[in-house]
Formats: C-alpha cells, structure tokens, sequence
C-alpha cells in the first residue's frame, strides 16, 4: 500500500469528522474554557483559537483533586493520546526496571525494551530537563507541587524547543501567587502499602514580590517484597515586578529518590538500589508591553546517580556500583513583535551545554570510566503568525539547529486555523519533529555507536473545536497521520559480531483522538475524550485504544469525582507481541470540615484488575488512600 492510499481514508475520515461536532470535544481542559492563552505552542502568550496545534491543558485544579504526588497519573486520564507507564503505587525509579515512560501518538516511548524515552521532550517554564548523559526525562521529578498547570503539546514542536520534542511537548508551568497576601497549604495522606504522601507550599505577594516555597516527603513500600520508594523535594520561587512591562523570577528545584527494583516476576533482582539526586535552577527577565513581548533566561539541570544493578538468586552481587553525574547549561531568549494588526512574529535562539561523566566504582577502589562527554547545540527560529481576515490565521515557522556531533538541522512547520461560525474552529497542520543522538547511543555501554544521525519525523493533522451552550459544553476531534525514519534501533553489526546502533528504523502511526467536557450546571460535570492509534511497527507504552470517563459533583461541603478508564492493545512485550486490555475505576470524595480543613478518601483500580503496564511487573489490585488538607 502506498503512502498515497493510506493517507487519503484519513483525510476523508477527518473531513468526515468535521461534520459532526456532537461527537467530540475541546482538547483542551476548563482552564482554557475559562481564559484562552496557552505560552507553549508559540513561546508567548496567546489565544488558543489562533493556532494550527494541538495542544491540551490541565489546571491547578485537577491537579490538587487528583491527590497525586506526580503529574504523570492526571496527565494519564486527562490528555487523549499520552500514556506513561507506571509499576506501582508510588515512584518510577531509573535504569533496569524502571517506568514513567512517556509516549504521544506512539512517539516518544522506547521503541525497543530497555531503551529510555528520548523522542517526548519535559519542560519547565519552556526550559529543556532531561539527563545530560542519557537524554530522557527522570518521571520522578516531577511533583505536583511545583506545577501550576501542564501545557501537553500533542505534535512535534521542534521549531521551538529543538531535538527531543519529536513526538511533543509537556510543559510544566510553575506556581505563582497573583494576588496580595499570604497563602498557606498542607496535604497529608496515607494508605495502603504503608504509602505515605505530603506537601506543604507557602506563598507570599506583597507588592511587586512574590514567592512560592514549598516542600514534600513521599513513601511507600511497595506493593512487592523489595519494591521500597522514598522522596524528598523542595522548590521555592522568588519573583519581583521592577514594573507592569518588566518582570524578574528566579526558582529552584531539589528532589531525592531512594528507589528498590525487584525485578521481574520470572526474573527477580536483590539489592537492585537506586539512590538518585535531580535539581534544576533557573532565572528569567521578561518584558511585556502592548506590541511586543519577550524574554532572556538562563537555565540548569543536574543530577547525581549511584545505582546498585544487584543480582539474580543464585548468583554473585556485584563488586561495583555504578555512579554518574550531568549536567545541562541553557541560554534562551526570544522576543515577539506585531507590527501591524493580526501579525505576531517571534524570534528566538537558544543554546546548550550537556554531559557528564559516567563510571563503575569498584570496591577495591579502581574506577572504570564509561563515559566523560560533552556537547554543545545552538539553534535560531523564526515563527510568522497572520490573520489573513477574520475568519482565518495563517502559522509558519523554521528552526536552524546546530549540534556539535550531528551537524545541522533544518526544522519546518506551517498550519491553518479557520475560526467558523457558532464558535468553531478548523485546524490544519503541518510539523517536522527531530531527535539527535543522545551521548550513551554513540558512547556508552555496547552497542555504541559514534556515527549515528538525528532521527526525524513529519506530522499531519487536521482538528476540528467547537463549543456551545455558552462554553458549557465543548468538544472537539483530530485525525493524524506521522511518517518517520532514521530511528535508532540496536541491530546485529553489519561488519562484525554483536550489536550496533544503528538508524534503520521507521515509524509509521496514524489515529483519531477525540474529547468532550460538558458543565450540565453548578454542581455536575462530566468530562470524556478517547484517542485511537494504529502503529505499523508497535512500540511500548502505546495503548491502541485509550477511553477514559470522568465526572466531577460539587454541592455544599462536599465534592466528589470518579473516572473509568479504559485501555486496550497496550504492548508489554514486542518479542512475544504480548498485549494487555484493562479497566481501571477511580473515587474520590471529599468533605469540609470548616474553612480551613477538609478531610479526604480516594480508592483506585476499584475493580481489582489483575493487569501489567510493563511485562513482569504486576500492578496493585485495589488500593485506598485517605488524607486532610489545610488551607490557611
């Protein structure tokens, strides 16, 4: 079948889909109902309405009623198409057995097991966090506590942020207190497994200052012998208005991770122990005046690994422990300008500074080196947005990347948004995602390879969003088509024994996502979205079908919310093509003591589901949580 008459039944389909408003729903979350400014598919902030991505948001507020530690889980249930896989109650760990892999339509995930993802890039406040040596996100640094809300941009966004968001972007953007005062929350809870979760956060504005600290301590020992997870993490956030067009912020972030991995249940693991420091720091000048907008920052994230790889029953323990350290230094500026009505032109350029070193310390005191590399990129782009008239804008942009192993990159995207009557809008886009090599692909541990070229991809999409009943209920659906190659995979060496990475993989996904979210009135709502995926080489963490079902009930003191997802043709093994179909129901209720206490109960996998994320690993029936949180 040619590429030709496999994308034509996609665009009919979704030409098809554009008809029928009913069945879907915005892609986006009640925090945009509300206000229509997203930062992240266009650096500054901007109506939603107004650009060709796709691009979901979730709020403080669904973050908080999740009671959850990490943002992966909401993200799970909230954002059609994003699935991260998980093997517990709490903690995702690294290296051997670890989860919190993250993938959208398919990209992003390991495409072989093992491998780490390194094709969906993590933001902070638009700055690049991934692991100088090994280039993929840590899940577990990335707390609730920190986040004010999460930007998920599902499509390449390499024309701005660069290698890594091949497959999209997740953003985190940072709380900051608005309005004077002082405000204080601490949540405490606990639960099965001996899980152990808190958090508190303090925020100030007095003025033109503003800061936000806050601190948390997480638990739990695992729903398998051996299976312990421990956490500390602190953030603080300190910002001063020099005017209303001038702004400067400066935050911190620390997190601590004590993590067990038993392994497999056929193939269990003892002392397999992970002790693992991750910080970032960060410092932004901004300026916002009526026709122009930008930003200078200056960005670092770092980490401190010692892993205990432990041994099988039977066998010997290790006479080495291995021990790494990165780091990642970034320069960002950009500054957007209209002259004249409609027109938005941003331009930016970034650079950054990665590696680390990396070794088996052995007890004899001997070291072996694996790795001691660093790497530079810098990179220019230029992004051209235009309301030709009312009812359409016009989005181009180009980015030219420079890494200091690969060479050059030439990054293209262009796209269509038409804003149709009753509140409605029809997107088309057109984006070229790319991945460089990261430093242990081309020099770390078998089977290594310096030669390696950047992977890269293009993504089509057409989206239809609507509203109605005065935005209480809106809906939206998008079909994609992505066709890619040049991925790395590890194949037999063509010139010799063993194996060898090498850029001999494509990608070809294509699938539908839709969502709904309807406010029936004050105290009812119910939220729904579905994404469906079809890969021709399968990849883990990728669900073929993901439904998830939600409602939300508020009256009085109490509220109430309840979610049923299901998730079918998700891939735990490609060896033996195995694949895992399960239904997962979530409650959780709370109740208002007074004005500043509630207390709170949470249950999860209700139906006891016997069901694995990934292959050997299986996850807790039903589990119960139950917690008090004071507001003051």
């Amino acid at each position: 079948m040619t590429m030709t008459t496999k994308v034509l039944p996609i665009i009919t389909a979704m030409l098809m889909a554009c008809a029928m408003p009913a069945a879907a729903q915005n892609d986006t979350t009640r925090n945009v109902l509300m206000n229509d400014v997203v930062v992240t598919g266009t650096r500054n902030e901007t109506d939603i309405r107004h650009l060709p991505m796709t691009i979901s948001v979730v709020d403080r507020q669904q973050i908080e009623q999740s009671h959850q530690s990490s943002i992966l889980p909401v993200l799970n249930t909230q954002v059609p198409g994003f699935f991260a896989t998980s093997r517990g109650t709490l903690g995702y760990g690294v290296s051997t057995g670890a989860s919190g892999q993250m993938s959208l339509r398919g990209i992003g995930g390991p495409a072989q097991a093992g491998l780490p993802t390194t094709g969906l890039l993590v933001l902070i406040d638009g700055h690049p966090q991934y692991m100088g040596l090994m280039g993929h996100p840590i899940a577990d640094a990335y707390q609730s506590m920190l986040v004010e809300r999460v930007e998920v941009v599902r499509g390449p966004a390499s024309v701005l942020y660069g290698s890594n968001a091949m497959g999209g972007v997740v953003n985190i953007v940072t709380r900051r207190i608005q309005q004077n005062g002082v405000k204080t929350d601490i949540d405490v809870s606990a639960g099965s497994y001996g899980t152990f979760r808190s958090e508190a956060t303090n925020q100030v504005r007095h003025n033109r200052f503003s800061s936000t600290v806050t601190a948390s301590y997480n638990r739990s020992d695992g729903h398998r012998p051996d299976m312990g997870f421990e956490q500390y993490g602190g953030y603080i956030k300190l910002g001063y208005d020099f005017s209303r067009r001038w702004k400067l912020w400066g935050d911190v972030n620390i997190t601590h991770f004590n993590a067990t991995n038993p392994g497999a249940t056929d193939q269990p693991y003892i002392d397999n122990d992970q002790r693992i420091t991750r910080g970032m720091a960060s410092v932004m000048l901004e300026n916002h005046y009526d026709r122009t907008s930008g930003a200078l920052s200056l960005f670092a994230n770092w980490g401190d690994h010692w892993i205990n790889d432990g041994y099988q029953p039977g066998g010997e323990p290790l006479d080495y422990r291995f021990n790494s350290n990165d780091q990642m230094l970034g320069v960002s500026w950009y500054q957007s300008a209209q002259f004249f009505k409609g027109n938005r032109i941003t331009v930016g350029f970034d650079y950054f500074h990665f590696g680390g070193k990396a070794w088996n310390q052995y007890f004899d005191g001997s070291r072996d080196t694996q790795a001691d590399r660093k790497q530079d990129e810098v990179a220019a782009y230029i992004d051209f947005r235009q309301d030709l008239l009312t009812w359409l804008t016009l989005d181009a942009g180009v980015r030219i990347d420079h890494h200091s192993q690969t060479g050059n990159e030439v990054i293209p995207q262009a796209g269509l948004a038409f804003r149709l009557p009753a509140q409605s809008e029809l997107k088309a886009m057109a984006s070229r995602g790319f991945r460089n090599p990261t430093i242990r692909e081309m020099y770390m541990f078998p089977p290594q390879n310096p030669n390696l070229k950047p992977e890269s991809l293009w993504n089509y999409e057409l989206s239809y969003t609507g509203r109605q009943l005065d935005n209480r209920l809106t809906y939206s659906a998008n079909l994609f088509y992505i066709n890619g190659d040049n991925l790395i995979l590890r194949l037999r060496n063509p010139n010799g024994s063993g194996m060898l990475n090498q850029n001999s993989g494509y990608i070809e996904n294509w699938g539908a996502e839709v969502a709904v979210n309807y406010a029936i009135d004050r105290s009812w709502n119910i939220t729904a979205n579905y994404s469906w995926l079809h890969m021709e080489n399968p990849v883990l963490a990728s669900p073929q079908h993901k439904l998830y079902g939600g409602a939300n009930f508020t009256h009085g003191r109490w509220k109430a919310s309840t979610g049923i997802q299901y998730i079918k043709g998700l891939y735990t093994d490609l060896d033996s093509k195995h694949q895992e179909d399960f239904v997962l129901w979530d409650l959780s209720v709370n109740f208002s003591v007074t004005r500043w206490l509630s207390v709170y109960a949470r249950g999860e996998n209700l139906l006891a589901q016997r069901y694995e994320i990934m292959a050997g690993y299986p996850m807790p029936k039903a589990t119960f949580m139950g917690g008090a949180h004071f507001s003051f």
